[in-house]
Order: C-alpha cells, then structure tokens, then sequence
C-alpha cells in the first residue's frame, strides 16, 4: 500500500517534546536586567571565573568520614583570586546536615563579603537517589526501579523530598536526572535510567524535573535540575562507560533525544553533556549537538556545564584537540558555558588568554555568563546564599521515610512464580543465602554515601537488610543463614546443604556488589558462576527456591531462570528496600512493578522490546512483565473513532477488572503498532500507562487519548513526519485498529 509523507511543522516539533522557550517565567523577569548591570561592572577574569567550577577537594580536607574541614587559604585562592563561580561534590563521602551548612556558610561568606561584586557560589551535588552525601538523608530506589513502579505522582513525590532534603543543606543544584536510555544492558549506569523507552523516560524525566524546580526555583524547598548525560551517552558500542557512541542521526532524533527534549519543555536550568564521542564528534567540542540541536531546536536556555575533566579528556583522550589551550577553546566555542575542571585554574588561565588574544570573542563569554548568573538569581543566591536554619527539621522526616518504603515496594517485580510459592507463610522454616542477602549497600548501589557506593561501615544500622527483615517478619527461630557466595567465590556449600534439609524454602539473595562509573564496567553480562553454584547446590537439595535479585542492570541467569521456583527484580530499592522485600515475600503487599527494560536472555540477543519485525525477540522477560499475587482482567477495548484526520483525537477506554482473590495495583500500557510506513516500523511502542489500585472484583474503565503527534515518527530525512494508514492498538490481551486519513 502506498503512503503520502505529511511533514510536521515547527509547531508539531514542540508536540513531539522540543520547545520554544525552556525556562519558566520565574527565571526570566526581573532577573534580566539585574545580570545585565553586573555583567557591565565584571571584569574578564571575573566573567571566567563564573564559568569555571572546582571540586570541593582543592579547599578542603577530609576531617572524618562525616565531616569536611575548610581550607580556608585555599577557599579564598578560588573564590577571590580566580574569582569561582562554583563548586561541586562532598569531599569524598556524605556529611552530616550541620557540616554541610559549615561548608557553605563559609563558601558564601568569602564570595559575598571578600569579592569586589559578591557574586554567590553556585554549589552542585549528584542527589542522584535522593539526597545521598547528606548523612541520613532519604535514599530512594535507584532511577530504574522507580520507572518500574509505573507510578509518576510517586516519582514526583520522591523527587520532590530528594530538591527539599538536598537544599536543606543548602545545596541549590542537583546533578540530575539521567536521561540517557537504557538500551546496551552492559552500560555500569544503567540503574541511573528510567528504562529503555524514551516515552516513559520522558514521561518521568518531565515529572522528575518539575518536582525538583516548582513553579520557582527560590523556594528554599527546590533545587536546579540539571538534565544528563547530553547526548547519547547512555548506548556505548562496547557498553563500556565512557566509551563511543554510533548512533545513526535519525535514531538519535527518535530515540535518544525526546527525553531531553520533554526535560527542556519542563523548564530544567542546566544540562551536563555526554563524556564522551558519537560518531566520531566528541560532543564536548560539536556546536552540531551543543548549539544546532539543544539551543536551535530543542529551545534550551539554561546554561550548559561539562562533565568531570571532560574539557582536558578533548586533548588527552580524544585526540581532537593537540594541547589543553585548544580544548578550552573548542569546547568554549562548541557551547560549554561552565568547566567541571575539576582540580586546577587551568581552564580559567587559557580562556583568559583565549580571549585577550581574540580567538574567543567577548561576547560569546558574556553569553556564557549570562546564563550562569541568570540560574543563581532565580535560584535567590544573591538575595540569600546561605543555608537556612530550621531546614535541619525537613530532613528525613516520617513522611519521608513512608513514601520511601512505597516507592521500594511499588518498584519490586515478580518475574516467575511456579505453583503461587509466592507468598510465602510466616511460619515455614526459611533459609536465606547469598551474597546480597545481609547487605545494606547492594539496595542502594552507587552514588550512595561515598560514590561508589561500597562503604558498608558507613550505612545506617537500624535500616534493615534482606535477611534481617526476614527474621523480623518470620521470627529469627524460623530463620537460618549462611551466606553461601561471595559474589565471585562458593563458600559453605556443605553448610548450605545441610541447611537446605532443615528449612522448607530457601531465599537466594544474588546479584552485584555496588558500583558506579566506570568502575563498574564489565566484559560478560552473565551473573557469575558462584551465584549459579549455590543455586545449583540448593536444587541438590531438592527444596523449593526462590530468588531475589539486587543488582544494577541485567545480569543474565542462564539455568537459574528454570532452577528457581520464583524469582523476584528488587532493583537497587534503596534505604527500605530490605523491609519492602520482606512484605512482598510473605504477602503484606502485592508486587506491582514491571520492568521498564527487557530482560536478555542470551549474550548474543541484546534485542530490545521496539523491535523491527525482522528481529527474532526472545528474552528471558520482556520489557512491561511483572506477575501479581491477584489477577487482572481486561476487556471491551473501545475506540472512539475508526478513522481519524490529523487534527483529531483519538480516545481509548478498556475495562480492567481485579479477577482475583486480593487487592492489587496493576500497571496499564498501552503500545501502539504502525502497521505500515516508509521508514521500517517497530512491532510496538509504549505510549501510555497509568497504576490503578484495585479490590477484588472490582471494575475500572481506563482511558487515554492520543493524538498525531503520538504517530509521529523520524522519517528517512531525520525530520518529523506522520503518514495516514492503519494503526494497531493494544493493551493487555486486547487489540483494535483504527486508520489516519
């Protein structure tokens, strides 16, 4: 069948996600004229020095695991002399709520009262879940499993706490959210996703950044956003943090980019950019992706900042620039307002001498400085830089704290459950085994506490582990534990045994140790052989098994996807994910989550679920799996038109229906399928959801409505495009057609 292409105009782009004007109003007022008077009264080595950023280690010293002491030579050598602009990071690992008002109350009273113009530090941190480098902050799950919760009130509210908890210690910008996408499962940042589907991505990013600015960034209870890693970062060829990217320009458009393009209409202030290549374009030195595309077409007017040492990387990695000189200018051309330097005045040193030697125009460093100034007056740090008092009082609150533990149990997956072993009575005999099983640092993963995440000494004792929230809800009489694994060595596999005779079921606890970054990259996705021994013992000893899995990304399971009786996704759940799991195991609530990436089965088969139909998918589990304790029932999918124009709506209803014998929460999706068109289509993609709460035998009509953007495709020419034809709805066991004229 043959088909006219209908090419989107400007205004169909801001549908698709990309907008005209990327800052809320708040940040565009009165501030104008206020930078624009000091931006006539800066000196050059002033204006560098705001877009210069140094890490928090060149003016301090680590006092004690919790506490940072000032340098205060130091601090004025940055702020007064080179003139800072900002400063980053936690010294190392988390400090206490009043150590962090020391660091910035000292920070703020050498830029305010020592400099000429008294320009405030602008202070960055990574709350990547949660306010995670202030000691006993709330740590939420990781990225990837709140998408899992398919709960975006619920996102919103847990990064609403992560902007309050992070300012209270007066830290006004949050290096988050990831928005890369999850689709080369070996990547070691894949937890720092909201899966591999850029609509659901979208769909929390633009949830995540609202939550974090409000309706205006100097309320004390909101922080910056910044959007990250810009562009493409997160699909490595190698899956290798850090490593190139090849990513053809129209899959660029119709994947990678929307998420950061619904982040921009979402008014976020700052955007970091990827590490490292696409294509061959270091995108630390391209004006095509920095100034064509984020500024040109997606409308982003906030300012752009690198990531760690990334403007050296351009020279002493990716070869594109032949001295450190050259770097700062390409990169500075390119479209980087801001350096994370991070250790040295190097950066500062060369532009300076960049400009008096004319090869960086003026301008092009007042446009740069406009925008940083613009961010630290709508964030009120010229009106008050300091930490406030009495937000001591907001941190970890018991509100906190409850909508932690909804969010890890809401994120918790089923995966298998043969014969309903799930839920498990509170009076069997349990065995609990495995590497993961008595650990707190393996829910929460890196960027928790220090940045790998790894400092078990430093966690919180009263936050339950697996295994102690087992004991808690079963009674430890009716619990033994031998640890069985470390993750990459057997240990105890005869205690194992002889256990396993004594016990009615065994909870096996496998997964990966913490990581974050490049350290945590890997040459094979399968778990290790030492996690599929011990499973392999406990079928020896013939005793029903279920599995819990804690790791940051895919680990493939091999034989254990068929050993297992049951096997549950725990994700990184965070602070309260041992007692979440622990009410899931034994029934209190219903799992709900359902995975926001597929599940590979085989390391040759890394297929994602948006396939073409050539593609042959057969992973272990798809992406959008995840069982329950109940059933669900859906019926009578209704639409409201069989033909639409493109001007039209298109609502959806289906009645879903609680079947079973408990109440539950069921995630509903909705994929849509182009049946035919000129660039090859996908079998289907998700285009929305919602979490409805049902009792037994109850009966609710969900509906949704899409529109021709939702039909909107890449086409050949990377340009937006729709074409009439027949298109295939589906949610749950239902489908139906309707035709675009």
């Amino acid at each position: 069948m043959q088909r006219t292409m209908v090419l989107i105009t400007v205004s169909a782009i801001v549908l698709l996600g990309g907008c005209t004007n990327s800052m809320r109003p708040s940040m565009q007022s009165a501030a104008d004229k206020r930078v624009e008077e000091l931006l006539v009264r800066m000196t050059l080595e002033e204006k560098v020095g705001e877009m210069t950023q140094l890490t928090l280690e060149v003016v301090s010293r680590r006092k004690d695991d919790r506490h940072v002491e000032m340098n205060i030579e130091k601090l004025r050598e940055a702020i007064v002399t080179y003139h800072v602009g900002s400063i980053l990071n936690c010294g190392g690992s988390a400090n206490t709520i009043d150590n962090w008002h020391e660091i910035i109350t000292t920070i703020q009273n050498v830029a305010t009262k020592e400099t000429r113009l008294g320009i405030p530090v602008m202070y960055g941190i990574d709350s990547i879940h949660g306010a995670n480098y202030i000691v006993d902050a709330t740590l939420f799950p990781q990225n990837f499993a709140m998408a899992a919760t398919g709960n975006v009130d619920l996102v919103r509210q847990a990064s609403e706490i992560t902007a309050m908890e992070t300012r209270s210690a007066g830290i006004p910008w949050n290096f988050n959210p990831v928005l890369g996408l999850a689709r080369n499962p070996l990547w070691p940042r894949f937890y720092e996703t909201f899966g591999e589907d850029p609509y659901l991505t979208s769909t929390m990013a633009t949830a995540y950044v609202e939550a974090q600015q409000g309706n205006d960034i100097s309320d004390p209870t909101k922080v910056a956003a910044c959007m990250k890693h810009y562009l493409g970062y997160s699909a490595p060829r190698t899956g290798k943090d850090r490593t190139p990217a090849h990513i053809p320009d129209r899959i660029l458009r119709e994947y990678f980019l929307k998420p950061f393009a619904a982040a921009t209409e979402a008014g976020v202030a700052t955007c970091m950019v990827n590490s490292s290549e696409i294509n061959g374009l270091a995108v630390h030195a391209s004006k095509y992706y920095l100034i064509d595309i984020l500024r040109g077409e997606l409308g982003f007017e906030g300012f752009v900042v690198s990531d760690w040492n990334d403007i050296n990387n351009l020279w002493q990695r990716e070869k594109v620039a032949a001295t450190q000189r050259e770097a700062v200018k390409m990169a500075v051309l390119a479209g980087i307002d801001m350096s994370m330097v991070p250790y040295d005045y190097s950066f500062t040193n060369h532009l300076i001498d960049l400009v008096k030697a004319g090869e960086v125009p003026m301008s092009r460093i007042d446009e740069a400085v406009r925008r940083i100034l613009k961010v630290k007056f709508a964030l009120g740090l010229f009106d008050n830089p300091y930490p406030r008092a009495d937000a001591k009082a907001s941190l970890a609150t018991a509100e906190a704290t409850s909508l932690n533990l909804q969010a890890a149990l809401e994120c918790i997956t089923l995966l298998k459950n043969d014969a309903n072993l799930l839920p498990l009575s509170s009076d069997k005999k349990v065995l609990v085994t495995g590497p993961t099983a008595d650990l707190l640092s393996v829910m929460n993963g890196g960027w928790t506490i220090t940045w790998q995440g790894d400092r078990e000494d430093l966690y919180p004792a009263e936050k339950l582990t697996v295994l102690e929230a087992i004991r808690a809800k079963a009674g430890a009489d009716n619990v033994r534990y031998v640890p069985g694994a470390s993750f990459e060595q057997p240990s105890d596999l005869n205690a194992v045994l002889e256990a396993a005779r004594q016990s009615d079921v065994a909870v096996v606890c496998l997964g990966e140790k913490p990581y974050c970054e490049t350290p945590g990259n890997i040459d094979d996705l399968n778990l290790p052989d030492a996690q599929k021994q011990l499973v392999q013992t406990l079928v020896w000893a013939n005793i029903p098994m279920v599995v819990v899995l804690l790791e940051g990304r895919p680990r493939l399971l091999g034989t254990i996807a068929d050993q297992a009786n049951a096997i549950v996704m725990g994700y990184l759940p965070g602070q309260e994910g041992g007692a979440a799991m622990a009410d899931v195991l034994f029934g209190d609530v219903s799992p709900s989550g359902k995975l926001p990436f597929t599940y590979p089965k085989y390391t040759g088969d890394l297929t994602l679920y948006d396939r073409k139909n050539s593609e042959n998918y057969q992973p272990q589990w798809p992406f959008g799996h995840g069982l329950s304790y109940t059933t669900f029932r859906y019926e009578n999918l209704t639409l409201s038109e069989s033909q639409i124009g493109m001007e039209d709506a298109l609502t959806i209803s289906v009645d879903v229906t609680n079947s079973g014998t408990r109440s539950g929460q069921e995630i509903v999706q909705l994929y849509l399928q182009d049946m035919v068109r000129s660039v090859t289509p996908p079998v289907r993609q998700l285009k929305r959801f919602t979490k409805v709460y049902l009792n037994p035998g109850e009966k609710q009509i969900v509906t949704f409505t899409l529109d021709v953007a939702d039909l909107t495709f890449i086409g050949a020419d990377s340009r937006p495009a729709v074409e009439p034809g027949l298109f295939k709805v589906y949610i749950g066991s239902q489908e139906a057609e309707f035709e675009l004229k």
